[in-house]
């Protein structure tokens, strides 16, 4: 009962010390395998706009959820989880403001006259940033909103998601018509692929095109291959 009773108190000091810490710092963690990284300067300005500098508040009066929400506002992250962790030194408890996010996954950049955004594999709309820039497929051309999130992004979702694809294809590019062009990066050609309709069977018959003829040192023999009509291959010379 005594060492019961020594628990008990002890637990609730500790307790007190815990809520009574003052806030030291704040930290920000994200996968370093993220495609884009929003600077942990801004995010910590967002923290401290959201709760009155955290820094030098006990943690009794840290409101972490609100914080997550606050966060979660910014275009670039899609999840923020915020937890209080606390330090003892030789002399006093302090706290530490630990901050997960998880950022938004880009897949393709849409480039207009009007301006450029991220797409999402969900097609959400995110701005582009000079503090966050990813490296993706870029798709310029006649492109209406409405177009590039039910057309085009199945087929960004498909290059991005294949090995092959995705390190062969470097940009892409929108016809007025709807029609696709890819610009790959290995070969002197330009690959027509038509509406994005059937897209993995025409990408596919691409892939086989490559193994049977142009792995034979034809990679510069072609100016367009053509994957428009049904279950052919039409390529023209140069």
């Amino acid at each position: 009962m005594a060492l019961a009773a020594f628990l008990v108190v002890s637990l609730a000091f500790t307790s007190i010390k815990y809520r009574q810490a003052p806030c030291a710092k704040i930290e920000i963690d994200y996968d370093a395998d993220d495609v884009i990284a929003v600077d942990k300067d801004v995010v910590r300005k967002m923290i401290n706009q959201a709760g009155k500098k955290v820094v030098g508040q006990h943690f009794d009066s840290i409101n972490t959820a609100f914080l997550e929400t606050e966060i979660e506002k910014h275009a670039a992250i899609l999840n923020a989880e915020a937890y209080k962790m606390v330090e003892k030194d030789s002399t006093a408890y302090r706290g530490v403001l630990r901050v997960k996010i998880k950022h938004r996954e880009p897949i393709v950049r849409i480039v207009k006259r009007s301006g450029s955004y991220y797409l999402d594999e969900n097609g959400y709309k995110f701005p582009v940033s000079g503090s966050y820039p990813a490296n993706v497929l870029v798709a310029t051309g006649d492109i209406s909103d409405e177009y590039a999130t039910e057309q085009l992004l199945p087929c960004m979702r498909y290059i991005n998601n294949d090995a092959f694809w995705k390190a062969q294809i470097k940009q892409v590019h929108v016809e007025k018509d709807g029609n696709v062009i890819l610009s790959p990066l290995v070969g002197d050609h330009l690959i027509e692929l038509g509406t994005p309709e059937n897209f993995e069977e025409k990408l596919q018959n691409m892939k086989a095109f490559y193994k049977k003829v142009l792995v034979h040192n034809n990679w510069n023999k072609y100016k367009t291959i053509s994957l428009k009509y049904k279950d052919q291959i039409v390529a023209k010379k140069r």
